[in-house]
């Protein structure tokens, strides 16, 4: 696990994808490996934006977002998803800091923790549940508005494409990560405490009335029929 940085330190991303009106999109490198990250900005009813899986953007990005809203929420997805989690809060000294209580101690390893995603503030547009059958390291943050239902997933589901080489092999073989929508081995081995029951949680979010997209913490959102793709992850438990 890569050590969370205590400094503004921009790794090459893309810009700012703005996929419905309460929801934008980036995604971003990691340092010496093929893997992407992506970090979701949902903005609530009351204005304030909600960062999940913060990744340290250039000047003119951060300046987009400040421009759009309030931070007024870090959440940090699991406990590996902690690179950027400081520097944000070092820069919204204001923002709240939320993470699965289960995934709490790593966090609070990088940054005070000022609660769990039941302490989310009620809204209408963005909300925070636990995935069941993960020990609550896991979660979601579910965005709805006139655009359709968005399903924001971290570690739970992947989506990563095939890729050449030697690290290639890893990704298809190993730690079968690549492939298209799925659930990892690596999670299977460190994530998943009760596949019956992450199985259902995964249904029920399949469930979700006008699910348009679900966006996942690494590499590609699904977008091609959403809630079957759902069912058909969570039927591999």
């Amino acid at each position: 696990m890569a050590k969370a940085n205590t400094t503004w330190t921009v790794i090459p991303h893309r810009p700012i994808e703005k996929l419905a009106r309460s929801v934008w999109r980036v995604e971003g490198d990691l340092p010496g490996m093929p893997l992407k990250r992506v970090m979701t900005i949902a903005k609530r009813a009351d204005g304030r934006l909600v960062i999940h899986n913060a990744i340290a953007l250039d000047d003119a990005a951060m300046q987009e977002i400040e421009a759009w809203g309030e931070v007024g929420f870090l959440v940090v997805p699991n406990g590996y998803h902690r690179l950027d989690a400081k520097v944000f809060k070092d820069r919204y000294p204001n923002a709240t800091v939320l993470c699965p209580r289960g995934s709490r101690r790593r966090v609070l390893e990088v940054v005070a923790v000022d609660g769990a995603y039941e302490d989310f503030p009620k809204d209408p547009l963005v909300s925070l549940e636990t995935l069941e059958g993960v020990a609550n390291a896991e979660g979601a943050m579910i965005v709805r508005d006139e655009d359709g239902t968005t399903l924001v997933l971290n570690d739970a589901v992947f989506n990563m494409p095939h890729r050449s080489g030697l690290t290639g092999f890893v990704f298809k073989h190993v730690t079968q990560s690549s492939g298209g929508p799925k659930l990892s081995r690596v999670a299977r081995w460190f994530l998943v405490k009760d596949a019956k029951a992450l199985r259902a949680s995964l249904e029920r979010l399949a469930d979700l009335p006008a699910l348009k997209r679900v966006i996942v913490s690494h590499h590609e959102t699904l977008t091609h029929d959403p809630a079957r793709t759902l069912r058909e992850v969570a039927a591999t438990l």
